[in-house]
């Protein structure tokens, strides 16, 4: 493969050299591979690495990405029989944190607070920008819980949530489900909200060096 998987004039930039994504268990798991290669394409600077959780290794395998991305592959539990705290190197090393596809699990779990495994950790105490890709089922877009875990997420200043799009559910085979954004319009809102971070700690550095 010589060129990006996708047009070049819709690759938006993206002032970061390390990326941690972190794959959730929806269906479009299934997808990442292919944004695994965009990435890597339109970014060759980039060094990526993803963190699978349990429920997606239902859909995607360590081997389908094991050769598309610049960096490890990894699962999101913490290693047993070795000393190493895995939620803060991925925190240490992460410049910015894309989770895609974002369950409503995963999203809950996040909004609430949780902690409980080593990319959880590592969102809940990072400054990096993070930019959430939701897939929903049916009805989830609207569900009081998903609304309310999105404004408290919203809320956070290094976190952007994404607008899923309307797509087919693949329980009913209509289309009520809702679907993540293509990775580049992902990249965009991440780049963004990178971009407003670094300009607030440009015009007050001491008092975020204090927060």
């Amino acid at each position: 493969m010589t060129e990006p998987p996708y047009p070049v004039d819709q690759v938006p930039e993206l002032g970061v050299e390390r990326l941690l994504l972190v794959v959730t268990g929806s269906t479009f798991a299934t997808g990442v591979p292919f944004w695994a290669d965009w990435l890597r394409m339109s970014y060759p600077h980039l060094e990526t690495t993803v963190v699978l959780t349990r429920s997606a290794q239902r859909f995607v395998t360590w081997q389908a990405l094991a050769h598309r991305v610049g960096g490890e592959v990894l699962t999101d539990v913490w290693p047993e029989e070795e000393a190493r705290a895995r939620h803060v190197e991925l925190a240490e090393w992460a410049q910015a944190f894309v989770v895609y596809p974002a369950t409503l699990h995963y999203t809950a779990r996040l909004a609430l607070g949780l902690a409980d495994s080593p990319s959880l950790l590592a969102a809940q105490v990072t400054k990096a920008p993070i930019a959430l890709a939701p897939s929903l089922p049916p009805g989830g877009l609207d569900s009081a819980a998903f609304q309310k875990h999105w404004a408290t997420l919203s809320a956070r200043p290094n976190v952007v949530m994404t607008a899923p799009e309307p797509g087919r559910s693949a329980t009913t085979g209509r289309m009520e489900a809702w679907v993540p954004p293509p990775m580049p319009d992902v990249i965009e809102a991440l780049e963004h909200r990178r971009a407003e971070l670094a300009a607030a700690q440009a015009a007050h550095p001491v008092e975020r060096a204090l927060l």
